[in-house]
């Protein structure tokens, strides 16, 4: 399937932040790494949630009861979304950091001094700090995995160097928040596997941009963020039944020992939890969309769904990538070889050679065009690149952007350096 101008058109009205106006022109959102614009189904199931049945859960009434089944459907949507049989494996929580912390203690309790834990110089920092805290605690070692000079993926080779049969877990990013490259996790989470490693995916830079599949993948854990795909500000982790089960949950004495609620302490914001289910289902009526078939299952779906996206955005990112070439003292950061777009997402992180990364970020969003700076939590890399603090400026493209605005930033961007030259 193809995303024509029609396609684009169609999907760009179901995102009512779009057309926020700045100027009189409409404002260009390539912030979506930080965080996506949600659809009008999301904004609406929230408020429906709120609205119609705004209740605590496992209560004998009727709104309790209608919360309890609209929770059910959100896991049920969410282990569509990443491929695992069992909707009791999905854990909500207020964001990917904070799981992965609480999830860090509690795989930490399994460890012993001389213990060992591999994280990467490439992965944003929620993905590292809490196992380098975890580990700390319990008298293991962290090893970093480092990362290519000549393209910033991932030096798989340093990865399997730096495995033992003393690794317990691999804590490790689908794709790169910095450089939009991609990971071949399958691939490396069999060379954990067999040293007996655990492995723990990140997937928030994943989530937008490709399917996820958990069971294709084979790792043990994984974590995403709903905000990164359409939806609410929500963290969602999947784990292995026997995993969840056996590991110890820090909790609170009255809550259930059973899947999912053993992991889920406290009220959840049942609201963001309805919004989840909603952002799902708009990535999947897009692929009932493209196929023109509205019956079609959940996972089937969104499968068409991003096999279209990817396809789209790969595009994007080729004339993003010439337009960037072409601007006298820009460096990009990542992938920029149009033969290698496959291994990258439409996340470009650039500097130039004359002008700030933050003078570049205010002029571009005195111009209407949003973008970051910084080091966006991908902290390990930007240090050993010699660029704190000001880091890079970061465009990031989704599914709803378009080469027109592409061309808006290229234009912004010649105007910016051409002052400074």
């Amino acid at each position: 399937m193809i995303i024509d101008q029609e396609a684009i058109n169609y999907i760009r009205t179901k995102f009512p932040a779009l057309q926020r106006l700045e100027n009189d022109r409409q404002v260009v959102f390539f912030d979506g790494p930080a965080g996506t614009q949600v659809t009008s189904s999301v904004i609406e199931a929230m408020a429906d949630y709120l609205v119609g049945c705004n209740s605590n859960t496992h209560g004998p009434f009727g709104t309790s009861i209608e919360s309890d089944n609209l929770l059910g459907h959100a896991h049920q949507a969410m282990a569509d979304f990443v491929n695992a049989s069992d909707p009791c494996e999905i854990v909500f929580g207020q964001n990917m950091t904070s799981l992965t912390f609480a999830f860090s203690r509690a795989l930490a309790k399994t460890w012993q001094p001389g213990d060992e834990i591999l994280v990467t110089a490439l992965d944003h920092d929620a993905n590292v700090t809490p196992w380098v805290l975890a580990a700390k605690d319990a008298g293991a070692i962290v090893k970093f995995v480092d990362f290519r000079a000549d393209n910033y993926l991932l030096d798989e080779e340093d990865f399997a160097n730096k495995l033992s049969p003393k690794t317990k877990l691999v804590a490790l990013g689908c794709a790169s928040n910095a450089t939009g490259g991609i990971n071949n996790v399958k691939h490396l989470t069999k060379l954990a596997h067999d040293v007996g490693a655990l492995v723990y995916l990140d997937a928030v830079h994943f989530g937008p941009h490709g399917l996820i599949d958990v069971a294709d993948w084979n790792c043990d854990f994984l974590a995403c963020s709903t905000y990164k795909f359409f939806g609410p500000h929500l963290g969602v982790l999947w784990g292995r039944r026997k995993l969840l089960e056996d590991l110890p949950a820090y909790k609170v004495r009255p809550s259930s020992n059973e899947l999912p609620g053993k992991w889920m302490t406290g009220t959840q914001s049942h609201e963001s939890i309805a919004g989840a289910l909603a952002c799902v289902d708009y990535l999947a009526n897009l692929g009932r969309y493209f196929k023109q078939d509205t019956e079609l299952a959940r996972r089937p779906a969104l499968e068409v769904a991003f096999s279209a996206i990817v396809e789209y955005e790969r595009e994007l990112s080729r004339h993003l990538i010439e337009g960037l070439k072409q601007i006298e003292g820009i460096k990009i950061y990542g992938i920029d070889d149009p033969d290698q777009l496959h291994m990258r997402f439409p996340t470009v992180s650039i500097t130039h050679e004359s002008v700030s990364t933050t003078e570049l970020a205010i002029s571009l969003g005195k111009s209407g065009v949003n973008v970051w700076n910084g080091n966006y939590y991908a902290y390990e890399f930007t240090s050993r690149l010699g660029l704190e603090p000001e880091g890079m400026v970061r465009i990031g493209l989704v599914h709803y952007n378009t080469s027109s605005e592409v061309d808006r930033l290229h234009d912004a961007l010649q105007k910016i350096v051409s002052v400074t030259a």
